[in-house]
């Protein structure tokens, strides 16, 4: 394990970024930990930084909606690993977060030597689970048919989706792109085929399927 790490905790809980700070610290020589309170923060600083080893990321916070604030993160930044942390440890958030993109899952109530070990064990390419934990297969049918349908999106179509999610236009996701608004068009009428449906509307209904508590999806 390299000497010099950098992650970022994203969690609107103080005292639980206080914690995960804690569990980081000892992982190497030259530990820097950066931290978020809310999902935009969260963007911002990932943006900002381009050596970030690891990102770990609250399901349940200010400006993300559940599993799909991870689709958004991995989209943007397809490059930097994620372990999604949450309270929400069914089988079945696990399995969809390892899905759509989490190198790893940490349960909030996972002891400090669980997280430095989960997060160990992404650090050296491995993918961390909560231990004993059988994942199973998906249930519900409609969220396994979303999630394949979410796989075949390419990165960029899939940044286009959550900000359609967000309320941006054409032209405003033409601007955060960097691409013309025809470019957007073009996406926006790929991730409706690929996603089975006929309007934005109902890509953004689709995607909230993922809700803000997984658990309940």
């Amino acid at each position: 394990m390299e000497s010099s790490l950098k992650f970022v905790i994203a969690d609107d809980h103080p005292l639980f970024r206080g914690a995960l700070r804690h569990a980081l610290v000892g992982l190497g020589e030259d530990i820097r930990i950066l931290e978020a309170g809310d999902f935009e923060a969260a963007q911002v600083i990932v943006a900002a930084e381009d050596d970030i080893d690891l990102l770990l990321l609250d399901l349940s916070m200010p400006g993300a909606s559940g599993l799909s604030g991870l689709v958004a993160m991995r989209a943007a930044f397809p490059a930097t690993p994620v372990i999604v942390v949450s309270a929400h440890d069914a089988a079945q958030t696990v399995r969809r977060a390892l899905e759509l993109g989490a190198s790893g899952f940490i349960s909030k109530s996972a002891s400090m030597e669980e997280i430095r070990g989960a997060v160990r064990q992404v650090l050296e390419g491995g993918v961390a689970t909560p231990a004993h934990l059988d994942l199973g297969t998906e249930g519900d049918a409609e969220v396994s048919q979303l999630i394949r349908r979410l796989q075949s999106l390419t990165p960029q179509q899939t940044r286009v989706l959550t900000m359609l999610a967000s309320g941006l236009l054409n032209k405003q996701i033409a601007f955060e792109l960097d691409v013309s608004e025809a470019t957007v068009k073009a996406h926006v009428s790929a991730v409706l085929q690929k996603l089975g449906v006929d309007s934005r509307t109902q890509a953004v209904i689709l995607l909230s399927k993922l809700g803000s508590d997984p658990s309940a999806s």
